[in-house]
């Protein structure tokens, strides 16, 4: 699987309806298709009610398509339908879904699945405010980083570091710098199994076309959430980037 400088990732969560998404996606499709992306990958994660008509929308693009969540079996949200579907990526260990019950051993059950089914999974790890208020950051990072990775083979994935505190919908009012953000790529690191060497690894806080550039000086990536839901404004930023 191809590494890219920036993959940029849009995760529209259940914002947009299917008439939304599909409109969206071909805003999108006709900004892109004329850029030549060199080193860049934009990858779009649709809710599952609108994903299979998007998925028709990025068919024979340069946009590739994600998935927001999967399972770690072949029921419920299997990751072989996804992959049928056009799935290239699938994000999972999201913030939104640890809160609903999502364990760093399911986390790891679920990235494996998607790596199994010959996907790249987007492992989404960082601290709540509580957790991070308690100084305990580099102790979360360590035990979800470890605990995601057990058991992989060299298989392309990436890690979004995604400081929970700081994205937009926590309420907490704080933002993280971008130097705090950088300081914890270290942490990540050491806590990568030796074996493991084909990984990037992605900043997943708020970001927008003004801000996305500081972080990916050091960030191999993005992971999107208010700013993907307007094209021009996600557009700005992937040229940012």
């Amino acid at each position: 699987m191809k590494k890219y400088k920036q993959t940029i990732v849009a995760n529209w969560k259940l914002k947009l309806n299917i008439d939304e998404a599909v409109s969206l996606a071909n805003e999108l499709k006709e900004k892109l298709t004329k850029e030549k992306l060199i080193d860049k990958k934009v990858v779009l994660c649709p809710s599952f009610l609108t994903i299979r008509e998007v998925a028709k929308v990025l068919k024979n693009t340069n946009i590739a398509l994600g998935a927001q969540d999967a399972f770690s079996e072949d029921q419920n949200i299997a990751t072989s339908d996804l992959k049928t579907l056009g799935c290239e990526y699938i994000i999972v260990g999201h913030s939104d879904r640890r809160a609903m019950g999502d364990t760093d051993k399911l986390v790891n059950k679920k990235a494996r699945a998607v790596l199994a089914n010959n996907m790249i999974p987007i492992i989404c790890v960082g601290e709540t405010l509580e957790e991070y208020n308690s100084g305990k950051t580099k102790e979360v990072l360590a035990r979800q980083v470890s605990q995601a990775l057990d058991g992989f083979d060299n298989k392309y994935f990436i890690l979004a570091y995604e400081p929970v505190w700081s994205i937009s919908t926590s309420g907490s009012g704080k933002v993280i710098t971008p130097k705090e953000a950088i300081k914890q790529i270290q942490t990540i690191l050491e806590n990568i199994p030796d074996i493991l060497d084909n990984f990037d690894i992605a900043y997943g806080g708020s970001v927008n076309p003004d801000t996305v550039a500081d972080f990916s000086k050091d960030f191999a990536g993005s992971l999107v959430g208010g700013a993907s839901l307007k094209a021009q404004t996600f557009f700005d930023l992937i040229q940012n980037s």
